[in-house]
């Protein structure tokens, strides 16, 4: 049966398609050395990086040379390993420094909630409320990072401005300040 459904696509879908697969298993395989070694030292991160993805990296490189030619100029796929190419210094950065994650997800994940409060601030009623509600967001993401507790902070942030505090040292009560 799946057989007589892949005969119905296209065979330039189906081109498209295993090489798209056959990229997305190579660098599977970049991912799989990743886990091995996640929570290792930096120079330990290094060297495995060195001596088993470099070489895959190095193969997804030729293959994606080797490919892209051979692709329509305009495909989804050609445009996807001509990003790739350009952007290949970037992307390999991570073999040579064992501090270096391989994707910017652990970043992107911390970041998040700051994009989802600015969005949440459109819906604040006025410009001052959003600007209101933009830095009062902003400061409980600093608390969070700094690993200190917003609610926690924020209340006795507030009883020290309410108890006379110097507005020339506000700076004095800012989250990354907090001694724990």
């Amino acid at each position: 049966m799946a057989e007589k459904t892949l005969e119905r696509i296209p065979r330039d879908v189906r081109l498209m398609y295993n090489r798209a697969t056959e990229a997305l298993q190579r660098i599977a395989q970049f991912y799989q050395i990743e886990t091995g070694i996640r929570g290792s030292s930096a120079d330990e991160r290094q060297a495995v990086r060195q001596q088993k993805t470099k070489p895959l990296v190095e193969a997804l490189k030729t293959w994606l040379d080797k490919t892209l030619p051979q692709l329509a100029h305009g495909s989804p796929i050609a445009k996807a390993i001509r990003y790739a190419l350009n952007q290949w210094d970037g992307l390999i950065r991570f073999l040579d420094d064992g501090r270096i994650e391989i994707d910017s997800n652990v970043v992107e994940r911390s970041i998040r909630p700051i994009a989802l409060n600015r969005k949440n601030a459109l819906f604040a009623g006025s410009d001052e409320g959003g600007d209101n509600w933009a830095v009062i967001a902003t400061l409980i993401e600093c608390c969070k990072i700094n690993a200190v507790n917003p609610h926690q902070w924020l209340t006795e942030t507030l009883i020290r401005l309410a108890d006379g505090h110097p507005a020339n040292s506000v700076g004095e009560l800012m989250p990354w300040t907090v001694v724990p």
